[in-house]
């Protein structure tokens, strides 16, 4: 306390003069127009920053959530696309009944694991059986075709990649009528090739690759990628055609799981017809 008391009694001109200086201030800025607006200007910018500085922060502190909620955003909106539904349409004389039933749901999901340079890759998501999830199911991302469901657990999947030697979907070149299965040569991960299309077909790069629809997995439409090159000979008749995919793996951190509400009922079906 003697130390304190001494300290302010040897600098005691100071502390006088730091006082008088802001009395001074305070008087020139509450007795002068001028003053007072450059003063309000001068200090309205200075929080303004730093509100600016502190929103950004909290902004960038709060991605996940935003990401999230777009997510499923953009699950509901797929589920109400025209191709998500079932037409299931009765015409009789001039009357027409017609019912839309939701055929196609889309559950997202976030990546919570992945590999992309293996031979055979996979993803893990964060979403299982408890979700609704099931073996078999299409995966698609915010750019075009993953994969496909292959091991669920209660809280999580295991995704087969279109990277895979294994994975085979149909697709065909929009607006063609042909149609072949995706393979990768476990080489570069943007590029497959779309086998079995007929060779008499007149394919320019850049044209758009899509699913073809057939099976259960996938709707038809959902993109795939881009002719990187066509007019290679897959043998005989048919051609060997190079697509750049449309994801982009390295960058995959949310996806969509694609449920078929008529999947059961069309594979009983097909399966009676193997029986018979």
């Amino acid at each position: 306390m003697r130390n304190l008391w001494r300290f302010i009694s040897n600098y005691n001109a100071l502390f006088l003069f730091v006082i008088f200086f802001l009395i001074s201030i305070v008087l020139l800025v509450r007795n002068n127009d001028f003053q007072r607006s450059s003063t309000l200007n001068t200090s309205n910018q200075i929080v303004g920053n730093f509100y600016e500085r502190y929103n950004n922060i909290s902004k960038y502190l709060h991605l996940e959530v935003v990401n999230d909620s777009l997510a499923r955003e953009n699950a509901l909106l797929r589920s109400k696309l025209p191709s998500a539904y079932f037409n299931d349409s009765l015409v009789s004389k001039k009357i027409t009944d017609t019912i839309n039933k939701v055929q196609y749901e889309y559950i997202e999901a976030e990546v919570i694991n992945k590999s992309i340079t293996s031979r055979n890759n996979y993803l893990t998501i964060n979403r299982g059986s408890k979700h609704g999830i099931k073996k078999g199911m299409g995966v698609i991302g915010p750019s075009g075709v993953v994969g496909i469901v292959w091991n669920v657990s209660a809280n999580f999947s295991s995704i087969q990649s279109i990277l895979h030697e294994d994975t085979r979907i149909n697709s065909s070149i929009e607006g063609t009528p042909y149609f072949g299965p995706l393979v990768w040569d476990g080489e570069n991960s943007q590029i497959v090739t779309l086998t079995d299309i007929p060779n008499q077909l007149n394919i320019k790069p850049k044209a758009k690759v899509v699913t073809s629809g057939l099976g259960v997995i996938f709707p038809k439409g959902i993109m795939v990628g881009t002719v990187l090159k066509s007019g290679v000979k897959g043998g005989g008749s048919f051609l060997d055609i190079s697509v750049k995919l449309s994801t982009n793996f390295y960058a995959l951190q949310h996806v969509y799981i694609i449920k078929n509400n008529f999947a059961t009922e069309q594979l009983l079906l097909e399966a009676q017809n193997k029986e018979l």
